[in-house]
């Protein structure tokens, strides 16, 4: 179907072709006004041609009703126009199938070869028309007048509705394209919306593993080392008291150390918190700004103050002092390195000697730590654990989260992490991690 200067819809409410009602209201009284124009021009062409007056109104009546194809069939209605120009008549229906073809999507050259076959028959009856007027006497103008006459007419007739028609077809089209390019530009948003809160929901699933090995690290080594002293103090309360002290002493510090570090995570958990307030629509700007906030809090929260390697004699101390046999090997020059190295080394080794009074009680560790010139690299290996008897048994728990949380730690930085059993029954964990300053 052809359109015309009106928008078209889905889903139309008009009958037939037509989409809307007043579409369908326009046309057929076009057609009315245009079919009694021609049957009135047919009277005077019957007589002029010598037919009955009936057949000549009959006739330009069926010839002016075409107008009410002018939506389907616009070609149809220009020809028709066109075909009874030679019986003048058929003004209002040549004047509207122009404009309607002009203002059609049917190709240029179409547009063009019609709109030339009406000017051209515009032309040629006006001037016979001329011609016999002033051979008549009714026109007192010289012969030479005559075709500017009949060129004048067939411009005024024909130029003016298709340069309408052109230009409404033009404005109709550029307007489908703008509403094309807000939709798009529409489902365009909704994409980076739905982008946004995977974003978002990523950065919120990052964070909550970064506090989860955080609490892990801060919770599980200095818990390990008191339920070790704990376990020995129930062994040697009743023959060393001396002994029992100090390890009830050393538990007591364990303990308020554990705490301070929890106390200092969860400040800076609750730093930035805001009064929570009811649910409201939030825009799609605002979803990608959360996206990139709750991502930005992840980096600038990685960088927060943590242990460093400086703090790793201190760590072996608490160990030995546990009653583990720890050597402490360190190879190279010791050098600053990026906060977040130092911090993901100590841990590294943190977790491993935490693991080894876990699943190793009573065995003999030994720590490497080598300096090199693009790297820092780790090493916690332990022997197998000896038979312990089960008052001496501490029977840690494990959530099998440690070798996952430094895993993840050191590839975060772009190092590699091994760790497994050896050939000697005992366990190693080694990491590598770039020297990032």
């Amino acid at each position: 179907m052809t359109t015309t200067g009106e928008a078209h819809g889905a889903a139309g409410t008009g009958p037939w072709w037509w989409v809307r009602r007043r579409s369908a209201v326009l046309d057929v009284g076009l057609a009315v006004v245009s079919a009694v124009e021609c049957a009135v021009e047919g009277f005077k062409f019957a007589g002029n041609a010598g037919l009955p007056v009936p057949v000549g109104m009959i006739f330009g009546l069926i010839a002016g009703s075409v107008l009410v194809l002018r939506r389907r069939w616009p070609v149809a209605v220009v020809l028709v126009s066109v075909a009874i120009t030679p019986a003048q008549m058929g003004f209002l229906l040549g004047v509207v199938g122009l404009y309607t073809l002009a203002a059609s999507e049917l190709p240029r050259r179409i547009i063009g070869a019609l709109a030339g076959m009406s000017l051209a028959g515009t032309m040629i009856v006006g001037f016979v028309r001329t011609h016999q007027d002033v051979v008549r006497g009714d026109l007192t103008i010289g012969d030479w007048f005559v075709p500017f006459v009949a060129i004048t007419m067939a411009l005024g007739v024909t130029a003016p509705p298709v340069l309408l028609g052109l230009y409404v077809g033009a404005r109709r089209r550029l307007m489908e394209s703008l509403r094309e390019r807000a939709d798009s530009l529409e489902r365009e948003l909704q994409l980076l919306a739905e982008r946004a809160e995977e974003r978002a929901e990523w950065a919120r699933s990052e964070e909550r593993r970064r506090i989860a090995r955080e609490m892990h690290d801060v919770v599980a080594h200095r818990v390990s080392l008191m339920v070790v002293h704990a376990a020995a103090l129930q062994a040697v309360a009743r023959k060393d008291p001396e002994k029992a002290v100090r390890n009830a002493a050393l538990v007591g510090d364990m303990g308020r150390q554990a705490l301070t570090e929890l106390r200092e995570m969860l400040g800076v958990l609750r730093v930035g918190e805001v009064p929570v307030r009811a649910a409201e629509p939030v825009p799609l700007a605002g979803v990608g700004a959360a996206a990139a906030a709750a991502a930005s809090r992840v980096v600038a929260d990685d960088g927060a103050e943590g242990p460093c390697l400086a703090e790793l004699d201190a760590l072996v101390g608490q160990s030995r002092e546990a009653g583990m046999v720890v050597e402490l090997l360190v190879e190279g020059e010791s050098r600053a390195y990026a906060r977040e190295v130092e911090q993901t080394a100590y841990r590294v080794v943190q977790e491993a000697l935490t693991n080894v009074h876990k699943h190793a009680a009573g065995a003999k560790a030994r720590v490497r730590l080598a300096h090199r010139a693009a790297e820092i690299a780790m090493q916690v290996e332990n022997e197998p654990p000896p038979a312990l008897d089960s008052a001496s048994d501490a029977r840690l728990p494990s959530g099998g989260n440690g070798l996952v949380g430094m895993k993840e730690r050191v590839a975060a930085l772009g190092g590699v992490f091994v760790s497994g059993p050896t050939d000697a029954g005992g366990f190693r964990v080694s990491a590598v991690i770039p020297a990032v300053r």
